[in-house]
């Protein structure tokens, strides 16, 4: 090989590259319509209720997770981490009509099931390093993300913090260690 066309072969790739790169960048730094948000309002509770359901505990969606998680994407998230995430949830309804024919909120509850269960695996891959290098560069995956602000949101409402977890309105003492008994709740404060 002569290094005429291994140079041209070597910018060639660098072009390609750069180009990938320079369409990544614009794709997570866009202008976003936080409307849409809004919209998928009911999408997000139906995700963050399959995420932790109604049992004899309430579930996510009679706590108000989804406000939480429309309300910290939209207040306390930079540009990139709200384009992933509506990308994310663009996704989602994408593999349900891809898949099943239907949106998502119009399948079973099987159906849901099997997409968040294939959304939770496919959030992180098998190596921890790769996940730290791909948190790094590219920021925490949208489900990892959503399951987070779905516990941080519950754990945080009235109904979550009262009803299913243990809490002591007013606590008598302070007790370091508390050793939790068969069939406890954790508790909401530590």
């Amino acid at each position: 090989m002569n290094r005429r066309s291994y140079l041209k072969s070597l910018a060639f790739i660098g072009i390609v590259a750069s180009s990938i790169s320079g369409y990544k960048w614009y794709k997570l730094n866009k202008s976003i319509n936080l409307q849409s948000l809004k919209e998928k309002e009911m999408l997000i509770a139906e995700i963050a209720e399959l995420i932790i359901p109604q049992t004899e505990t309430p579930g996510a969606k009679s706590a108000g997770v989804h406000k939480y998680i429309i309300d910290v994407i939209t207040n306390c998230t930079t540009k990139n981490v709200q384009n992933h995430f509506v990308d994310g949830l663009n996704d989602f309804e994408q593999f349900s009509t891809s898949n099943y024919g239907k949106p998502f909120l119009e399948l079973t509850a099987k159906e849901k099931g099997s997409i968040v269960q294939h959304f939770s695996d496919n959030a992180n891959y098998r190596y921890p390093i790769l996940n730290k290098i791909n948190n790094k560069f590219f920021g925490e995956s949208f489900f990892s993300k959503f399951r987070n602000l779905t516990i941080e949101g519950y754990c945080g409402s009235r109904l979550g913090a009262t009803e299913g977890l243990a809490y002591d309105y007013i606590p008598g003492t302070f007790k370091a260690c508390i050793s939790i008994q068969a069939n406890q709740k954790s508790w909401a404060t530590k």
